[in-house]
């Protein structure tokens, strides 16, 4: 006699989801591809810059979502990222997939020096001390000179590439920042789903509980804190090499304004909503050009309404919605 499938298991009750995420990435390739060959200059600019907010908001998700912490200092490390490959470039002629790597070993090792004794802080101690890492490294931008050129910025820098291979063409470019996401994405996902990702889901939910565990709560905040600094300043040195000049106004408040619109609009915990909330911020930055000095109002307003209506961002509420008419 056959036995019928255990529909009440967790792995059959996942498995709509896993079926909803795999078409929906399919989906998304599908559209990506289609947009790289036929997507006109401008929307490639716009899609270009949401690629590298969407590694920028990935890194940030490890720290604020997984691990459950408060950063308003993620600006500082995409600005180490795209100074140091600014610098490397320009100056001692490195190869750009170089300077990537050594600027996010720098900022990996500055993420350390800082994390050690901030991390041991909680809630709104933490969100100040991060806040104040994120102003200092933006008046050292702005006041060493003889390093960043100050408000003049560094210009002519070189475009991506590696080993010699220079990306130019827009569409070049724009496929190799997905490629990047989507491997962002991929380490997200498995460190998620890994003995390290529900370590951190246990400290987001209680640091004391985590403990009584036998979780070595300082040291995973750490770890989290390493990787979101890793993506940020991967994230900078990107912004670099697409732009091909930066200067402090990159890194500033507005950068941290954006962050946490992207990652609270798409859902701050997720996997692919800081991803949406990435391409979202990216089309209502178009919606708002016209807003001039009134832009950050926009966004803040938008922010205000999501946290008072979609607490949780729009991917948990409409996979909520969805289940919801499912079942009925």
């Amino acid at each position: 006699m056959r036995r019928s499938p255990d529909t009440t298991s967790p792995s059959a009750a996942c498995a709509p989801v896993r079926r909803q995420q795999l078409a929906f990435t399919a989906c998304a390739g599908a559209a990506l591809l289609a947009f790289l060959f036929f997507g006109k200059s401008y929307a490639l600019t716009v899609v270009a810059f949401a690629a590298i907010y969407g590694i920028f908001v990935t890194g940030l998700n490890f720290f604020m979502g997984y691990a459950g912490q408060v950063s308003f200092g993620q600006n500082a490390f995409a600005a180490i990222g795209g100074y140091g490959t600014a610098i490397l470039c320009t100056r001692y002629g490195w190869d750009p997939a170089l300077a990537l790597l050594a600027s996010m070993a720098l900022s990996v090792a500055a993420a350390a020096a800082v994390g050690y004794p901030t991390l041991r802080l909680r809630g709104h101690y933490l969100a100040m001390a991060t806040f104040a890492l994120g102003l200092i490294t933006y008046e050292i931008s702005v006041h060493w000179d003889s390093l960043t050129q100050g408000y003049m910025g560094i210009p002519s820098i070189p475009p991506m590439g590696i080993a010699g291979l220079s990306l130019s063409g827009e569409r070049q470019q724009l496929a190799a920042l997905l490629a990047i996401l989507a491997f962002g994405i991929f380490i997200s996902a498995r460190l998620r789903q890994s003995r390290f990702g529900r370590a951190l889901a246990a400290v987001a939910g209680s640091e004391d509980a985590a403990h009584a565990l036998g979780i070595a709560v300082f040291r995973y905040k750490l770890a989290a804190f390493l990787i979101s600094a890793a993506y940020g300043s991967a994230a900078g040195s990107l912004y670099a090499h697409l732009v091909g000049f930066i200067s402090p106004e990159a890194f500033g408040l507005q950068m941290i304004l954006w962050s946490f619109t992207m990652i609270f609009l798409g859902g701050v915990g997720t996997l692919w909503g800081p991803i949406i909330g990435a391409v979202l911020v990216a089309l209502l930055s178009e919606a708002f050009r016209g807003f001039k000095e009134l832009q950050d109002l926009a966004y803040c307003a938008v922010l205000i309404l999501i946290l008072i209506f979609a607490p949780k961002g729009l991917v948990v509420s409409l996979t909520a919605l969805f289940q919801r008419r499912r079942g009925a």
